[in-house]
């Protein structure tokens, strides 16, 4: 069996209003246990054949190994991209009081 790990995932949106809808839902939802809305990057990517730019706010979505597919799942039915941005990242060590109350935190 598996031992549930904790996660990083990271997305970008729009504007802040989805930005701050997802993050909020999550949280609520009990996917995530925390959220951080970074607004302000700036993104270069390649898409449907030519280099784009455009603004967007990166979320730090703070979660759990065993919460990712609800997750996952949610946040693309969430999202305005038709691709969104999912990545996830495990974190291989952190403060203890705080990895435990990513686990539980009520």
């Amino acid at each position: 069996m598996d031992k549930t790990v904790p996660y990083v995932i990271l997305t970008t949106c729009p504007d802040g209003e989805n930005a701050g809808r997802i993050a909020g839902i999550l949280v609520t939802e009990h996917l995530a246990a925390c959220v951080n809305i970074v607004p302000g990057i700036q993104s270069w990517y390649r898409w449907q054949g030519t280099v784009q730019s455009s603004q967007e706010h990166l979320l730090v979505i703070k979660t759990s190994s065993d919460r990712y597919e609800r997750l996952e799942k949610r946040l693309q039915a969430l999202h305005p991209y038709e691709l969104p941005e999912i990545i996830a990242v495990s974190v291989a060590d952190g403060l203890p009081a705080y990895l435990s109350w990513l686990f539980h935190p009520e």
